[in-house]
């Protein structure tokens, strides 16, 4: 190999991503779609926390992220998500692998984020549930590439992982 091409390897391999910020709302559907797109955007890992955890497609999205390889980590209100529903989204969100942990230590645990592959967050008042994506009135925001907001958030995911404690579907429902 020539030493210009190995040069421009070398630059390519350590350029990194330009920062950006995409926002999204809803129910116009654009705040759906960033959600889904982080999702299937994930290669490696895929870290969220969530309130209210029901939606059918993001259920699907996280579960065909962990059979494409990506590692899923869940952590969600235990308060809100007894229902049917939720119980629903939580047995199939774990039938494969994926893990989930709940969070009974605050009255609500009320975070609504995803961290996808140590460089994005996604983040907003979107509960992932059907009516955030139809009803309500919502909003999305997506940064990448800024490691710096990244960092934040997966300090504070570790911290909401290390209060909660792991679903047991066999006990649920």
């Amino acid at each position: 190999m020539n030493k210009l091409a190995f040069l421009l390897l070398i630059i390519a391999g350590t350029a990194s991503a330009a920062p950006s910020i995409e926002v999204g709302f809803s129910p116009e559907g654009s705040a759906q779609k960033l959600v889904l797109d982080s999702i299937n955007a994930a290669h490696s890992s895929i870290q969220m926390v969530a309130y209210a955890f029901q939606a059918k497609d993001i259920v699907a999205a996280l579960d065909a992220a962990h059979k494409r390889g990506v590692r899923v980590e869940v952590v969600i209100d235990k308060r809100r998500n007894k229902g049917s529903t939720s119980l629903a989204a939580m047995r199939d969100i774990t039938r494969h692998g994926a893990e989930l942990r709940i969070d009974g230590h605050y009255h609500i645990q009320h975070d609504k984020m995803m961290i996808v592959d140590g460089s994005t967050v996604e983040t907003g008042s979107f509960n992932y549930a059907k009516s955030a994506e139809y009803n309500n009135s919502e909003n999305v925001i997506v940064i990448k590439n800024m490691p710096h907001i990244v960092s934040q958030y997966q300090e504070h995911f570790a911290s909401r992982w290390a209060i909660s404690e792991p679903f047991e579907h066999k006990n649920q429902g």
